[in-house]
């Protein structure tokens, strides 16, 4: 038996011996710390998980299940006449595919000029990058109003095109601070001055060593600007009227918003009740199919999320 093997199986034994005698682990102090604590955390993902997971039940339970409040965990009287409703809609198949459009290319335009702002900013040899920063710090305080940048938009071009939800919120002040800050703290001088010394220019230094070496915070601002693409609908209430161009979002409270009409003026009790219950139970499958994309795409990036929201925004 090799030595490498008996230390690894001491060490597997003594782990045991302090899982089960926690008072070795951690003081009585500490234990009564570790308790409270704990039961904050399982407090608080009581309350975020519920509405969820109720939404969730919901959306697959009956209309007449949905409008008596007979569900509270689980699905009651099993039933996907939600999600029907909601898909024979052929707008919600556009609204889909301008949503996806939106959030692909403009999350691409947004990682890219966020990176060409960032890395600059975060260099020490950069003249005026103190000045450059106050000014994208002070649009995080002060900004023209809504009047002003439609004029801009308009001016533009940009009304009814896709440009105009692309392009007025293609970079985030906040964003830029973030990543310059994880620059600052994770890519050395060092590495710098031996790109030089192999002749890399400053160009072939970010995109050989900076975005390889920054996964984590890219990851994060890809979350960042794809979950504000996917959920925006106000650029679109200002700047579209084409309704080929409309996002999905303006789609489902448009059906939402018809279904309620609908059940306020009928005057048959019973097919007002039934389009009532349909009505609650649109809203809830409605939620599930704007959130459930995002929710799929999240696990792919939440290892990287919690180092890189930290680094990013504590140190600097």
């Amino acid at each position: 038996m090799s030595t490498g093997y008996r230390t690894r199986r001491a060490e597997r034994i003594l782990f045991r011996k302090m899982q089960k005698n926690k008072d070795f682990l951690y003081t009585k102090g500490e234990g009564v710390f570790y308790f409270i604590n704990d039961l904050l955390l399982l407090t608080a993902f009581v309350l975020v998980a519920y509405p969820i997971i109720y939404v969730f039940s919901a959306s697959f339970s009956s209309p007449s299940a949905v409008m008596s409040n007979k569900v509270y965990l689980w699905p009651v009287d099993f039933s996907l006449e939600g999600y029907k409703a909601v898909f024979q809609e052929a707008k919600v198949w556009l609204g889909y595919a301008n949503t996806i459009f939106y959030t692909v290319v403009g999350t691409c335009i947004n990682i890219v000029l966020t990176v060409m702002c960032a890395y600059p900013l975060s260099r020490k040899d950069f003249v005026g990058r103190n000045a450059f920063m106050f000014i994208v710090s002070f649009t995080m305080i002060f900004s023209g109003g809504m009047l002003p940048t439609y004029l801009v938009v308009k001016q533009m071009g940009m009304i009814n095109t896709r440009w105009a939800m692309l392009l007025p919120g293609a970079i985030g002040a906040y964003n830029v601070i973030i990543t310059r800050t994880y620059y600052q703290t994770n890519i050395s001088d060092e590495l710098l001055d031996a790109a030089y010394l192999d002749g890399c220019d400053n160009l072939g230094f970010l995109w050989r060593v900076v975005i390889p070496l920054s996964a984590p915070i890219t990851a994060v601002m890809i979350l960042f600007y794809a979950v504000g693409h996917w959920n925006t609908y106000f650029n679109a209430f200002i700047y579209l009227s084409n309704r080929q161009l409309f996002p999905l979002q303006l789609f489902l409270r448009e059906i939402l918003v018809m279904n309620q009409l609908t059940s306020n003026m009928t005057y048959d009790p019973e097919i007002a009740a039934a389009k009532q219950g349909l009505a609650d139970l649109l809203k809830y499958s409605l939620i599930i199919v704007a959130s459930l994309p995002i929710w799929c795409a999240y696990p792919f990036v939440q290892k990287y999320f919690v180092r890189g929201i930290m680094v990013g925004a504590i140190k600097g």
